[in-house]
């Protein structure tokens, strides 16, 4: 963890070469007082993650059927990097402000630039929105769930549901599902990416 405008929040995974970066809406209280990310008990995160395609391959190299928040930090080694629209945490996002999502996407916009991943995927159209609106300055269009047809650079975008239980919309089925098609997503634009290495090359 570390404090960023005097609060204590949790750490960005982030790292050039990265496949795929989460992005969540912020930070959750609980979250930040266990020190790991979608730590409550009731989150469909690591239970949906753990049971997609998109973790097999780390599921097998760490030995385990199921990932846990304890496992957040060593999701890079293998391509995955976390972090937040917003880094302030609070109870639930419905305390977050208009004004705190025009301040913070303009920032998330500038670490997808650092490090390039090649596909970015925000958990949530509650998130995705603002930073549509305020970084990438397309205020009126109507993003629905799947790939965006806006880049940042060579950055991808994509949008799943957000795993809180709060969103009721979508059961742990459907968040399974939504995390096959992303790695689906991630794995053709991987193949992309090192056709064209090769080819410059």
């Amino acid at each position: 963890m570390k404090a960023e405008d005097e609060f204590i929040t949790l750490p960005d995974y982030l790292e050039p070469g990265l496949d795929l970066v989460f992005i969540g809406i912020n930070p959750g209280l609980y979250s930040v007082a266990q020190g790991h990310y979608f730590a409550r008990r009731n989150s469909r995160f690591w239970p949906a993650f753990s049971a997609s395609k998109l973790s097999a391959g780390i599921r097998q190299s760490l030995g385990t059927s199921t990932l846990k928040p304890e496992h957040d930090h060593v999701l890079s080694k293998f391509g995955i990097g976390l972090t937040d629209v917003i880094k302030r945490p609070s109870a639930n996002a419905a305390e977050l402000s208009p004004e705190e999502f025009k301040k913070w996407s303009p920032l998330l916009l500038e670490k997808l630039q650092r490090y390039r991943p090649l596909v970015a995927c925000f958990h949530g159209l509650s998130g995705f929105r603002p930073f549509l609106k305020h970084a990438l300055m397309c205020p009126d269009r109507k993003p629905v769930l799947g790939p965006q047809p806006e880049y940042v650079g060579t950055v991808r975008l994509y949008v799943v549901p957000n795993p809180s239980p709060a969103n009721a919309h979508f059961t742990l089925t459907d968040q399974i599902a939504w995390y096959d098609r992303l790695a689906d997503f991630a794995g053709e634009r991987k193949s992309v990416s090192a056709t064209q290495a090769v080819n410059k090359g």
